[in-house]
């Protein structure tokens, strides 16, 4: 089962973790900056890795040393959900993560469709999350988000879950480590 909270709590932790070592001071507008641009290529690199969109391309998927191109995507994927929690933590939008058992099954039991069109709706709605402040497209960015994840790419909970909080390991590892 895919705990949200959990997740968003861990990437919250590993933000302030960061901030304090880096001795980071912030304006908040340029937190928010950071947090959208690196959200943006996150996201892009996830859509790199997976490579649907190259229809120049027979065989798509990048992989990493040692991994499968699953295993990378779902990195990929994991490291922009990380990018998701700290835009809501900087929003004060954390409410808007949790989801129910209901909802989670019900994001993972729609039917695919086409990932260019998804992908750039999520840029869409987090552009109008920044520039018009507006919840819900952060909300539906979210959404989607989770549905490519669960669909799209054929994720289960369990293995976001498990993915995420073994990235978070080795980001915690990285600033005991001076990255």
């Amino acid at each position: 089962m895919l705990d949200l909270t959990a997740l968003l709590q861990q990437s919250i932790h590993l933000d302030q973790d960061i901030t304090t070592r880096q001795a980071i001071h912030w304006k908040p507008a340029t937190r928010l900056q950071n947090a959208m641009v690196s959200l943006d290529v996150e996201l892009a690199e996830m859509a790199n890795t997976s490579e649907w969109f190259k229809v120049w391309k027979i065989h798509k998927g990048k992989a990493d040393a040692g991994k499968t191109h699953r295993e990378t995507l779902l990195n990929e994927y994991v490291d922009a959900m990380d990018f998701f929690f700290l835009v809501a933590a900087i929003q004060q939008w954390t409410h808007l993560i949790p989801l129910t058992a209901d909802e989670l099954t019900a994001l993972s039991e729609k039917q695919p469709t086409d990932l260019n069109k998804q992908y750039l709706a999520i840029k869409h709605l987090l552009y109008d999350a920044y520039f018009d402040h507006r919840q819900v497209s952060y909300k539906h960015a979210w959404h989607v988000f989770l549905k490519i994840g669960f669909v799209e790419f054929g994720y289960s909970q369990d293995e976001i879950q498990a993915a995420f909080v073994a990235k978070n390991q080795v980001n915690e590892e990285r600033q005991e480590n001076n990255y």
